[in-house]
């Protein structure tokens, strides 16, 4: 089920909705992905189209230039110059806006992107990491197991040396009866 995205967002949700399919959908533009390609400064460049994002959506919910500039910890003139879209990214991201209000908020997957396939290796290690898996669930119940059975030996060990204990004492019982014994029969 598709979520509604407001093209004049009232509120933060709002905002946050729209700022994310402008950039989101910008993105995906198969002019874009070639140019994230090419561009030496990648984080800079999705980062710019980010602000341009953001700074359009807080716009269209009547923020000044200034409260956008301060809420995004950028100048008012870089915040202006991607609202009157003077920067590419502002261009770009004013360009997906303007695609919104004709078309409805649309965000198409190019086929390059669709068409990736994991590759064979991918489904292996999948294959691999579900056998580990599984034999990491039967160790773990060989452990639980082996943990019992340490446990009643433990239990084990512990009743033994109490009836060793009781032996013990019986036997030093019996020594002093065999000694009495014995001095009488020597008398």
């Amino acid at each position: 089920m598709a979520e509604e995205i407001p093209l004049r967002p009232v509120g933060r949700q709002d905002i946050h909705k729209l700022e994310t399919a402008l950039l989101i959908a910008t993105l995906l533009r198969p002019d874009v992905i070639e140019e994230i390609k090419k561009a030496e400064e990648r984080l800079t460049w999705v980062d710019s189209l980010a602000v341009a994002a953001a700074a359009l959506a807080r716009s269209k919910a009547g923020m000044s230039v200034s409260q956008i500039a301060e809420e995004l910890g950028r100048s008012e003139g870089t915040i202006r110059n991607h609202l009157q879209a003077k920067t590419k990214a502002g261009k770009l991201i004013q360009e997906t806006y303007q695609r919104f209000l004709r078309e409805g908020v649309r965000i198409e997957i190019p086929e390059a992107v669709a068409k990736l396939a994991p590759p064979p290796e991918v489904e292996k290690y999948k294959k691999e990491v579900e056998e580990l898996n599984e034999k990491l669930k039967k160790l773990e119940e060989e452990k639980k197991s082996l943990e019992e059975k340490v446990k009643n030996l433990e239990e084990q060990i512990s009743s033994l040396r109490s009836e060793n204990e009781k032996l013990k004492e019986e036997a030093s019982k019996y020594k002093e009866k065999i000694e009495r014994i014995k001095e009488i029969l020597l008398k």
